[in-house]
């Protein structure tokens, strides 16, 4: 199921987000960490902001996500998302990933019923060509 049009523009990865985006190609949620000192960024970089290691490792979200902050998004950003508003892009966080954000939608809510605190769970949205984007519905 694909929450916006299949004429939706797809992910273009860069440089620094390249593997986190082949990781959600096999749909696993994965967030980079430095591989010295430990510490958890997204979105990805070069290095650490901690202790300015290039050295990565990539950690696996497991446990609950929840909502730190959201919008609702009234007017199009792009004109084939029109039929879909008003929707939700969110902030969430991951308790058990200290530091770690992701903007993502929250669906599967109508907007005047989302919360900051709530609980998600993810989902894996196929856009096509071998991309899956993460979004979150209520728990």
């Amino acid at each position: 199921m694909a929450y916006f049009p299949a004429d939706m523009p797809g992910v273009e990865p860069d440089f620094d987000d390249r593997e986190f985006w082949a990781f959600c190609g096999q749909r696993s949620l994965r967030f980079q960490a430095c591989a010295k000192c430990g510490t958890l960024r997204h979105p990805p970089g070069p290095l650490c902001p901690k202790c300015l290691s290039s050295e990565v490792e990539w950690k696996e979200a497991h446990g609950e996500a929840v909502l730190y902050s959201f919008t609702v998004v009234h007017h199009a950003s792009h004109a084939v998302v029109a039929a879909n508003l008003p929707y939700v892009v969110g902030l969430v966080e991951f308790p058990a990933m200290s530091g770690v954000r992701l903007v993502s939608n929250v669906t599967d809510i109508e907007p005047g019923r989302v919360r900051i605190g709530m609980p998600l769970e993810l989902w894996w949205d196929d856009i096509g060509q071998g991309q899956f984007v993460p979004r979150f519905r209520p728990k």
